[in-house]
């Protein structure tokens, strides 16, 4: 029987813009703008690295690079996300969480933030959390440049965390399997009942926030919300939250029971057909030496 190839996930790095010197500050009108070009030339950028037609793909980053980069992408997502523009997305997490309880409780929840950006946002800025900013490309001297696939996994209880937050992050995965891998290492570091010793509601925790381009759920040919859950599902996971706006889909999961089972298969299924849907998808083959 002949060696079965093995397929290694591509570094989470391919999965975002070129890093090229940061700008200055923007207007609204540039930096949404500035956000959605980078959003659909990242998506011309995946098809032409499906295609393997390399030509068409270092075109395509040599344009994301002529816009400035990652630099000018984040730069653009922080405007987005500036207090008086309302685009902090963990102010949701926040409404969502027994706000009361924890404050009573006098202990601070720890919080892995993946794909940190700055560490002034609600949660950062709350008091509740013992925060951990980490990003591909950190921005503050606060954020630890660090690819979360790559991180050390914790060794002790004392070591994980009560939740994480993925906001935004999961799109920019570069391929199918990377996110379905990500969401599986979730588990690894997250504690197995962080509330029992702190006195608080055992309804959030612990857990992770999710927060997804609203177009990954609502018109991708592959994932819809109920997809989403069963996978999730399947991780062990259960949704306590969900809401949707005009651009995002953000949902809160609790972590409530060990692996549905040691084999996953969780595969590319076409589940909402139509010409003009998104391929956005998510799999997971696990334990990945099972795959061919």
């Amino acid at each position: 029987m002949g060696a079965k190839k093995k397929q290694l996930l591509k570094s989470l790095k391919t999965g975002r813009p070129p890093t090229v010197k940061s700008a200055r500050s923007m207007s609204r009108k540039v930096s949404r703008t500035l956000i959605n070009s980078h959003h659909q030339l990242e998506k011309r950028r995946r098809q032409a690295a499906a295609k393997g037609d390399k030509d068409a793909e270092a075109a395509i980053i040599a344009e994301i690079a002529s816009l400035g980069g990652l630099d000018h992408y984040q730069q653009a997502s922080l405007q987005g996300q500036s207090l008086d523009r309302g685009g902090d997305t963990s102010k949701i997490l926040l409404e969502w969480l027994p706000v009361p309880e924890m404050k009573s409780s006098g202990k601070r929840l720890k919080m892995l933030e993946v794909g940190s950006l700055c560490t002034r946002n609600a949660c950062s800025t709350s008091g509740l959390f013992d925060m951990v900013h980490i990003d591909l490309n950190s921005q503050e001297p606060g954020i630890i440049q660090q690819d979360f696939m790559e991180r050390p996994l914790p060794e002790t209880e004392a070591a994980k965390f009560d939740i994480i937050s993925l906001s935004l992050v999961l799109n920019f995965v570069p391929e199918a399997a990377g996110r379905g891998q990500m969401l599986l290492r979730t588990l690894n570091f997250l504690q197995d009942d962080p509330t029992s010793s702190l006195g608080i509601s055992v309804l959030s925790f612990p857990s992770i926030f999710l927060v997804l381009p609203r177009s990954c759920i609502t018109n991708a040919r592959y994932l819809t919300q109920s997809r989403l859950e069963e996978l999730m599902t399947t991780l062990g996971y259960e949704l306590v939250q969900a809401k949707l706006t005009q651009k995002l889909a953000y949902s809160l999961w609790k972590r409530a029971r060990p692996l549905a089972s040691t084999s996953i298969e969780f595969t590319k299924r076409e589940v909402n057909p139509g010409r003009t849907r998104n391929n956005f998808a998510i799999t997971l083959k696990h334990p990945a030496s099972q795959s061919a």
